[in-house]
């Protein structure tokens, strides 16, 4: 068994007039993670809002001893914002991404679906859980696959895939089983645009806390600029009742 110690720190910046990030941030029920409402489309906080509070609910009602069907219910949550974008935004929709997820028994089980980010820290090494579902990602792997694709540059961060979108929504899943000593960071691209992976390793690796881990990430982000807001949420594995 493991005791879970974690904490969340979220800046609008130094740029945006409003946060549109919202993270979960739940130690009780063991459940984490970062969504960061699509900027340039109204509504963006709000589909954050709603998609970390529908995901908080979904996975407290999961019974004691069973797994949620992570993609089910993230694609339930992809219907609620797609109906609430109905009504704030009937022209553009409204988006969101989503990251998070829950550690039952040690097992650590994310759901991903747009560009904020889950990395795990184990013995100093740093390790990217997911990957970014943008348009730079997606020509990288169609060129792998030898099909001849451009893009411009600026659409390179341009999402591929967010919660909001009227068609079938993929959802990427990860597991990871915790030990002692495990660090997991969970953030959105406000401070992964900012935060080399190399910094956020050392970062991480050095914190003498969650909170230190967050609020270091966060403030370094703003400090470089702040265009964007920024979240981290941190979690570090101990042995049990420690």
């Amino acid at each position: 068994m493991l005791t879970l110690h974690s904490s969340a720190l979220t800046d609008v910046g130094r740029v945006r007039r409003e946060n549109e990030d919202r993270f979960l941030h739940d130690e009780s029920a063991a459940l984490f993670g970062v969504a960061d409402g699509v900027g340039g489309l109204p509504g963006g906080g709000e589909a954050a809002q709603l998609a970390v509070d529908e995901l908080s609910a979904a996975l407290r009602a999961v019974p004691a001893g069973t797994e949620a069907d992570l993609p089910a219910v993230i694609r339930a949550i992809n219907d609620s914002i797609v109906r609430l974008g109905q009504q704030i935004s009937p022209q553009t929709g409204i988006g969101t991404t989503l990251t998070a997820g829950s550690v039952r028994g040690g097992i650590l089980r994310i759901g991903h679906v747009g560009d904020s980010r889950a990395y795990l820290s184990r013995g100093g090494v740093l390790k990217r859980i997911t990957e970014d579902h943008s348009v730079e990602n997606e020509i990288r792997r169609r060129r792998a696959l030898g099909e001849m694709v451009t893009y411009r540059e600026s659409q390179r961060n341009a999402l591929t895939r967010c919660l909001g979108q009227p068609t079938p929504l993929e959802v990427d899943v990860f597991t990871e089983t915790l030990a002692a000593g495990d660090r997991v960071v969970f953030c959105t691209d406000g401070v992964t645009r900012l935060v080399t992976d190399r910094e956020m390793g050392e970062i991480v690796a050095k914190a003498t806390s969650p909170k230190e881990a967050a609020e270091t990430l966060v403030q370094l982000a703003v400090r470089r600029g702040g265009p964007d807001n920024a979240t981290a949420v941190a979690l570090f594995a101990a042995p049990a009742g420690k």
